[in-house]
């Protein structure tokens, strides 16, 4: 066990050859956590090492996850957001892809093998997937869009769990939102998630960013590993932070050009990316936009 003032991290699982080291961040969301925890103890392929981050944990989610056998976890009695929690949570880590992952997502069968054969397939570490989603009334390209509830109450369990293999969906280029899945050299090397995006919006595309910084042009949406997810049961309980201008004022770009121009997200998965060469008006679009979010101080 490692103990300070402000967070503690204690590992008790007993796992031999578990595949990944899913990362779970919590916020005072014990149903949906518990949701999320038997998902993936049914429905997964192979074992894996769940960690949870638990902030506060003042509605009993601390006492759930310590009394689970399977569980290893870190602690704070403040809410230190995702990037922190991220962190914490990487101290514990016992194998070699650390995958992380919202604690509102409920993991589909087949969702691990999806991944893991792909990760063999590319056959190195410099590489960033992701699991596709299924949201209802999503707009996002990257998302099926179909509604088995939006809350515990409304969940179509076994609506959904008879139908998610037949919701079409193409492999998607630009791999950013959770969950996802990197190897932890590759987490290392970047510093894993960015405080400085605490509590934790926008630090997503910056991730990505200090991917492709480093060289990985492989960043894939795995159309046939798939997860539920009910959608900011935490985000929207918190203050946002100027995310959007401090990736801004960082890169020098802004998150559509990220998305756009360097990964792609959402066009139909085509393997290694190019390399990016913006026009004028992009250039001097981003070169407006990081001089205003300088000047506002974010």
């Amino acid at each position: 066990m490692i103990v300070n003032a402000e967070v503690k991290a204690v590992r008790k699982s007993k796992l031999t050859e578990p595949k990944f080291s899913i990362l779970i961040p919590s916020w005072n969301n014990l149903d949906y956590l518990r949701l999320c925890v038997d998902s993936i103890r049914k429905n997964s392929s192979y074992q894996h090492q769940i960690i949870i981050h638990v902030n506060e944990g003042i509605d009993g989610s601390m006492d759930w996850v310590a009394a689970q056998d399977d569980i290893d976890y870190s602690y704070s009695k403040k809410n230190i957001g995702i990037c922190y929690a991220l962190n914490n949570c990487r101290q514990l880590v016992v194998t070699d892809y650390v995958m992380y992952m919202n604690d509102d997502m409920y993991v589909l069968p087949g969702w691990d093998k999806a991944l893991f054969e792909e990760i063999k397939s590319i056959g190195h570490k410099y590489f960033f997937i992701s699991a596709t989603c299924i949201e209802p009334n999503s707009q996002n390209n990257c998302m099926i869009s179909k509604d088995y509830g939006t809350d515990i109450e409304t969940f179509k369990e076994e609506q959904l769990l008879k139908e998610f293999s037949q919701l079409s969906m193409h492999d998607w280029q630009g791999s950013t939102w959770p969950p996802n899945i990197v190897h932890r050299d590759v987490w290392d090397l970047v510093g894993g998630y960015s405080v400085e995006f605490s509590p934790g919006m926008y630090s997503d595309p910056d991730f990505s960013m200090k991917l492709w910084n480093i060289g990985i042009r492989y960043f894939k949406g795995v159309s046939t590993s798939r997860v539920y997810h009910f959608g900011s049961k935490s985000v929207s309980r918190i203050k946002k932070n100027p995310g959007y201008y401090r990736f801004i004022s960082k890169w020098g770009i802004t998150t559509s050009t990220l998305t756009t121009h360097y990964i792609k997200t959402g066009m139909k998965f085509q393997g290694i990316l190019p390399e990016v060469s913006l026009s004028f008006s992009v250039k001097a679009k981003n070169f407006f936009k990081k001089t205003r979010a300088l000047l506002s101080g974010n």
